[in-house]
């Protein structure tokens, strides 16, 4: 840890850290090692761990391919404390390529496929990356930074580059049993926020807060088996995806499904054919599959036994929807990059509708004032929140004394905890508007007009308005057989009338092809935000 002192934030701005019940970690582990050497240990071996259109792994395979990579790695010149860039789809050569680099003590910096050169220069020149490893249909965008960014060597896979390391040749070293003995406090990677509020930044995790996610969130809220398997879209450059679709089947010798490219169809069938029992999803990705095969769900879903949301608020009636067609809820929960996973949760047998549920074991969780107050149940505040993981930015002092105050992580979401402890979603604190006097959260409004069998997608934000100071505004992506006109606007400001206080309605309404997203498929508020004072201001 001492190599980054330049980099971590002061001590002192770090939130407080709560240990993992009932575990201890030593002074020094490997997250790669725990990852995956003891699962060969445990006589593991011959179980399959990854699971792909492209072919299936078992751990003695992975075991194999990995001790194999570290060699030529290491050859390279990766050394422990290097960042290295990910830049891969979710493949087996992902989980491979961060294994081998982990336990050589290197910083995994993973980027979603979808990020442009501008966006990757962002992240290069922050992170100072020294290599890459790059799938060769994702080379493009990667060339147009390398003249002027501190990358020396690129790792290609699946093709043979003039200039450029091939992985698969790699794979052909010999194996080699080294890993670098690593603290468990230093960094295993460096994640970065996707920039939804802002310019990306980077967020600091060290080995142990890789094992503590398992041991936390996964170890009580899904209870993994070995003969479970995990599925789903998110990338595993997000970390919502690395844990659940990486971390959490290897923590417990289960195995994971890879899909690189998907529509809700080839989803379905993947969770069919692969027999998935674990799905882990973003709220839109269920209300697509619902969309596209609905009357015919069961086929699909016979083997999961749990579902996992996260990464934006599910709405009520995709929950509703959801169960009405599968008998399974989903387990709606929130987490951010910055505490790396989901912190508050809903549990198998205790979920609800419009509810994020309660602290997962190991975290604790308070609604509180702007004076930083705890507030009684029913008052919204802003959430705080700590445990065995916590926010730490890379160079970013004065974002991290925004982020984490008196040893607690804030988040930035206004909350409602009620009497019996759970947690409810208001809306982001700039999602906040207030109307006459009147405050409405945004998120609430786009759940009611999804409601209506118009609206596909949605986005409600504050629109500058004379004379009330701010009115909600909602952006609407209308589905196929709707005309966006001025009596469909009407309707639909009357229909939000009649599902929640009649003052919350938008008061405008813009119909749009699209909504501005993030590359994991967040949707881009601050962006709309920003238009409407533009135009406001023009």
């Amino acid at each position: 840890m001492d190599a980054f002192g330049h980099v971590l934030p002061p001590r002192e701005t770090w939130p407080d850290f709560l240990p993992v019940p009932g575990v201890r970690y030593p002074e020094f582990m490997n997250a790669a090692v725990e990852l995956l050497d003891r699962n060969i240990q445990q006589g593991r071996g011959r179980r399959l761990a990854i699971r792909s259109p492209r072919g299936d792994l078992t751990y003695a395979d992975v075991f194999d391919r990995v001790r194999r990579l570290t060699t030529a790695l290491a050859r390279v010149g990766i050394r422990q404390g290097d960042r290295v860039l990910l830049r891969l789809p979710n493949s087996p050569e992902f989980i491979i390529a961060w294994l081998s680099l982990v336990r050589l003590g290197a910083v995994v910096v993973a980027t979603v496929p979808l990020l442009r050169a501008t966006e990757l220069r962002t992240i290069i020149n922050d992170a100072r990356v020294r290599f890459a490893i790059c799938q060769d249909s994702l080379l493009e965008e990667l060339e147009k930074v390398l003249p002027d960014s501190s990358i020396t060597d690129v790792i290609v896979t699946r093709s043979r580059i003039k200039n450029y390391h091939c992985f698969e040749d790699w794979l052909n070293s010999p194996p080699s049993d080294h890993h670098a003995r690593t603290p468990s406090d230093e960094i295993a990677i460096l994640a970065y926020t996707s920039g939804s509020t802002g310019i990306p930044k980077g967020t600091i995790h060290f080995h142990r807060d890789i094992m503590a996610i398992a041991d936390t969130y996964a170890r009580f809220i899904l209870e993994p088996r070995p003969d479970d398997v995990f599925g789903g879209h998110p990338s595993l450059a997000f970390t919502f995806g690395l844990g659940g679709l990486f971390v959490f089947p290897f923590r417990f010798g289960a195995s994971t499904v890879l899909l690189e490219q998907f529509s809700p169809k080839e989803l379905l069938t993947a969770f069919r054919d692969f027999k998935v029992s674990i799905a882990f999803c973003a709220p839109t990705s269920y209300k697509m599959m619902l969309n596209e095969c609905g009357d015919e769900m069961n086929q699909y879903v016979s083997h999961l036994r749990l579902c996992v949301s996260a990464g934006e608020t599910l709405p009520g009636s995709v929950f509703t929807r959801w169960m009405d067609r599968t008998g399974l809820p989903i387990l709606d929960g929130i987490g951010s990059t910055e505490m790396l996973h989901i912190f508050i949760s809903n549990r198998p047998g205790d979920a609800r509708p419009q509810c994020t549920g309660r602290p997962v074991p190991g975290y604790e969780a308070k609604v509180v004032d702007d004076q930083l107050r705890e507030l009684p149940p029913g008052q919204p505040g802003l959430l705080a929140v700590r445990g065995p993981t916590g926010c730490r930015y890379w160079n970013r002092p004065e974002q991290q004394r925004s982020y984490v105050r008196g040893g607690w992580n804030f988040p930035g979401d206004v909350f409602v905890r009620d009497e019996e402890g759970y947690f409810h979603y208001c809306c982001r604190h700039d999602d906040l508007i207030i109307c006459g006097g009147y405050n409405v959260a945004g998120p609430e409004v786009e759940g009611a007009l999804l409601q209506h069998p118009a609206v596909s997608e949605v986005a409600v934000v504050a629109s500058p308005d004379e004379l009330r100071g701010w009115v909600p505004k909602a952006f609407i992506v209308l589905n196929e057989g709707y005309r966006a006109d001025e009596p469909l606007a009407q309707e639909l400001k009357d229909f939000v009338k009649q599902t929640i206080a009649p003052y919350k309605y938008p008061r405008r309404i813009e119909f749009v092809p699209t909504l501005p997203k993030t590359a994991t498929g967040k949707i881009r508020r601050s962006e709309l935000r920003r238009r409407e004072r533009e135009r406001t201001a023009s």
